[in-house]
């Protein structure tokens, strides 16, 4: 069962639909989409809707046409199906959508997600999600959480099951805003590379998201929770470049008042050109000592010798540093942002659940 039809959603329908055929004749996995849902309108085909010669466009149309749905309609006609070995994907940034987690894992229901929401938000929440799952047989897979389609939660997760201990991570964790520092230049404004991130998609439909450095927190939140540590947004050290009086308004107003921090960024950014260095927004883990573990994120200047300064477009790097990988981390890199990853890196979490 799918919930949400947006770019993501709509993306792995499409490589849904192109491998189907194989999976079934090479894996012997039948794989159907018994159901897409959002908010305004709910299809359901037990026997699975035909994807041969899939179509977004038109199965768009075709799902506007469907009944009506709501939170009530999802709930209640996901559990109603009662399917062995069924999958609720939600390609959603839904808080009520989230809400819904809980009651399918207890029904033996695996959830796959790209929505951050449960995974970075109340901690006991957190913690009950991840042994409702194991009480009932199914998964919980967020892998897409951080960093798209790279493997970074399972890596984490095998690291700390296997008995290494993480000592601390450096991370970009948003391809928007690495396109965006990436993209700025004495001829490219600030304000117009965040616009050419929207218009790429690659950042939230509304990029103050991605400005406020809330979606990287969360980020770094669920790294945190994965290597062993309960933290939450609250525990994490904030240096933004955004004042906060850039997210009070409507959006209207942001992109109104956002060439105001042209001049303030051009003159970081010239800064750092001087000393021959890049500008990075950086999420940090340290738990290298005895104290607790400590959570920040901040924009900073990028020598050339680290492995962040060629991090290039919308890149997504991290270096894991543990008791094993030392001195020298774990690096991990490739694309963090763009539909085609995220929905890749979504479609290899329901195949992990059916061991494909």
């Amino acid at each position: 069962m799918l919930c949400g039809t947006g770019t993501v959603g709509g993306t792995l329908l499409e490589q849904m639909a192109q491998q189907q055929k194989k999976l079934r004749e090479e894996r012997g996995l039948d794989l159907r989409v018994v159901g897409v849902v959002d908010i305004f309108n709910i299809m359901l085909a037990p026997e699975g809707i035909c994807l041969e010669g899939f179509d977004n466009n038109k199965f768009r149309e075709q799902f506007k046409a469907c009944p009506k749905s709501s939170l009530e309609v999802i709930h209640d006609e996901v559990l109603k199906l009662g399917l062995s070995d069924m999958v609720f994907v939600d390609c959603t940034a839904s808080y009520e959508i989230a809400d819904l987690y809980h009651d399918f894992l207890s029904q033996g229901i695996s959830i796959v997600c790209a929505n951050k929401v449960a995974a970075s938000g109340d901690i006991e929440q957190y913690k009950l999600l991840k042994r409702t799952a194991l009480e009932h047989d199914c998964k919980y897979n967020f892998e897409t959480n951080v960093g798209a389609g790279l493997p970074l939660i399972h890596t984490i997760d095998d690291l700390v099951k296997s008995g290494d201990r993480i000592t601390g991570i450096e991370a970009v964790l948003s391809g928007t805003l690495n396109f965006i520092f990436d993209t700025i230049s004495a001829d490219v404004k600030f304000s117009d590379a965040v616009r050419m991130a929207k218009e790429q998609r690659f950042s939230e439909p509304d990029p103050r998201i991605d400005l406020s450095g809330i979606d990287v927190i969360r980020k770094l939140v669920i790294l945190a929770r994965e290597s062993g540590y309960m933290l939450s947004q609250d525990d994490v050290e904030k240096h933004l470049f955004v004042p906060q009086s850039y997210f009070d308004g409507t959006l209207d107003d942001f992109w109104k008042n956002l060439p105001q921090l042209d001049s303030d960024i051009e003159s970081i950014r010239s800064e750092a050109e001087k000393a021959g260095q890049h500008l990075r927004f950086v999420a940090h883990l340290d738990a290298s000592e005895a104290a607790a573990p400590k959570l920040s994120v901040s924009l900073k200047r990028i020598d050339i010798h680290h492995p962040f300064y060629n991090l290039e477009g919308s890149n997504n790097i991290i270096m894991l540093h543990t008791e094993r990988y030392n001195p020298h981390p774990m690096i991990i890199q490739g694309y963090g942002a763009g539909a085609g990853v995220t929905a890749a890196g979504v479609f290899a979490d329901i195949l992990d659940i059916v061991n494909v």
